[in-house]
Protein backbone atom coordinates (compact mmCIF):
# COMPACT_ATOMS: atom_id res chain seq x y z
CA UNK A 1 0.00 0.00 0.00
CA UNK A 2 1.07 3.19 -0.89
CA UNK A 3 0.64 6.11 1.96
CA UNK A 4 -2.01 7.68 0.42
CA UNK A 5 -4.11 4.48 0.26
CA UNK A 6 -2.64 4.34 4.49
CA UNK A 7 -3.54 7.99 5.15
CA UNK A 8 -7.14 7.55 3.56
CA UNK A 9 -7.56 3.96 5.90
CA UNK A 10 -6.36 5.82 8.92
CA UNK A 11 -8.73 8.73 8.58
CA UNK A 12 -11.51 6.18 7.71
CA UNK A 13 -10.84 4.44 10.90
CA UNK A 14 -10.54 7.70 12.89
CA UNK A 15 -14.01 8.69 11.51
CA UNK A 16 -15.75 5.19 12.45
CA UNK A 17 -14.18 5.56 15.70
CA UNK A 18 -15.74 8.99 16.14
CA UNK A 19 -18.76 8.05 15.07
CA UNK A 20 -19.01 5.06 17.21
CA UNK A 21 -17.79 6.66 20.01
CA UNK A 22 -20.73 9.52 20.15
CA UNK A 23 -23.20 6.91 20.16
CA UNK A 24 -21.62 4.42 22.52
CA UNK A 25 -20.96 7.07 25.07
CA UNK A 26 -23.88 8.87 25.02
CA UNK A 27 -25.83 5.38 25.27
CA UNK A 28 -23.74 4.54 28.23
CA UNK A 29 -24.56 8.14 29.63
CA UNK A 30 -28.14 7.67 29.28
CA UNK A 31 -27.94 4.17 30.61
CA UNK A 32 -25.99 5.54 33.60
CA UNK A 33 -28.89 8.03 34.14
CA UNK A 34 -31.24 5.13 34.16
CA UNK A 35 -29.25 3.53 36.77
CA UNK A 36 -29.29 6.11 38.82
CA UNK A 37 -32.91 6.69 38.71
CA UNK A 38 -32.99 3.67 40.62
CA UNK A 39 -31.36 5.60 43.80
CA UNK A 40 -34.70 7.44 44.45
CA UNK A 41 -36.55 6.11 47.57
CA UNK A 42 -39.90 7.19 46.60
CA UNK A 43 -40.17 4.88 43.81
CA UNK A 44 -38.12 1.92 45.16
CA UNK A 45 -36.81 0.23 47.80
CA UNK A 46 -33.58 -1.32 48.10
CA UNK A 47 -30.87 -1.81 51.26
CA UNK A 48 -27.65 -0.01 51.50
CA UNK A 49 -25.73 -3.62 50.48
CA UNK A 50 -27.61 -3.35 47.12
CA UNK A 51 -26.64 -0.25 46.07
CA UNK A 52 -23.33 -0.56 47.34
CA UNK A 53 -23.03 -3.77 44.61
CA UNK A 54 -24.14 -1.88 42.11
CA UNK A 55 -21.42 0.97 42.39
CA UNK A 56 -18.77 -1.83 43.15
CA UNK A 57 -19.94 -2.84 39.58
CA UNK A 58 -20.35 -0.21 37.93
CA UNK A 59 -16.73 0.98 38.97
CA UNK A 60 -14.65 -1.91 38.30
CA UNK A 61 -15.95 -1.82 34.76
CA UNK A 62 -14.79 1.66 34.51
CA UNK A 63 -11.66 0.55 35.77
CA UNK A 64 -11.62 -2.02 33.37
CA UNK A 65 -13.02 0.47 30.39
CA UNK A 66 -9.90 2.96 31.68
CA UNK A 67 -6.92 0.12 31.32
CA UNK A 68 -8.24 -0.91 27.53
CA UNK A 69 -7.24 2.60 26.43
CA UNK A 70 -4.12 2.81 28.20
CA UNK A 71 -3.05 -0.80 27.42
CA UNK A 72 -5.27 -0.72 24.08
CA UNK A 73 -6.93 -4.08 25.19
CA UNK A 74 -10.56 -4.59 25.07
CA UNK A 75 -11.97 -5.14 28.79
CA UNK A 76 -13.93 -8.31 29.17
CA UNK A 77 -17.84 -8.11 29.51
CA UNK A 78 -19.50 -9.03 32.58
CA UNK A 79 -22.99 -9.56 33.89
CA UNK A 80 -24.23 -8.86 36.79
CA UNK A 81 -27.32 -10.07 39.23
CA UNK A 82 -28.17 -8.49 42.73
Amino acid sequence: MDSKTNNALARNKRAKFVELANKRVNRAIKDLELVANLANRRNYDFDEEQAKKIIKVLQNQMDLLKQSFLNGNSSRQITFEL
